[in-house]
């Protein structure tokens, strides 16, 4: 494989996951569902850890600090999120889904399941396993100190 052809995988790799965000945003419109792919991001890793801190859904999420305020301030402006200072620390903010966040979750999980779905339709459990395995390793081998 030449140098070239390296390059050539991390184009394709920046250019599906454009074409799943892009499939995921045309499924959440045309649901009617008032959200961004990244706003749901956000959403559904609050939902099942009521509480998390704004730091700790920053690294889940692999989102900045800026970029994931920016989100929440939209989300909270919508009344699907709120934030909460932890008790013992007024600087730490916790985070939780308000009922119309959690009733916005429910509704729109099975939107992106499907859009899923479809994406990794064809994939065999082996396929899948390997892809998370390869995205893994490029991951950990840029890791930031």
């Amino acid at each position: 494989m030449t140098h070239s052809d390296k390059r050539a995988y991390f184009f394709k790799i920046d250019t599906t996951v454009k074409r799943v965000r892009n499939y995921m945003q045309k499924q959440l419109n045309a649901a009617d569902i008032d959200i961004t792919v990244d706003q749901w991001v956000l959403l559904d890793h609050i939902f099942p850890s009521p509480g998390i801190s704004q730091n700790d859904l920053a690294q889940a999420t692999a989102k900045d600090a800026p970029t994931t305020t920016r989100i929440l301030d939209i989300l909270i402006k919508k009344g699907l999120v709120e934030r909460k200072m932890a008790k013992l620390d007024r600087r730490k903010s916790m985070l939780f889904l308000t009922e119309e966040g959690v009733a916005l979750h429910t509704r729109t999980f099975p939107i992106i399941a499907e859009a899923r779905t479809k994406a990794w339709g064809g994939l065999s459990d082996d396929d899948f396993d390997e892809l998370v395995r390869i995205m893994d390793t490029i991951y950990g081998n840029l890791e930031i100190v």
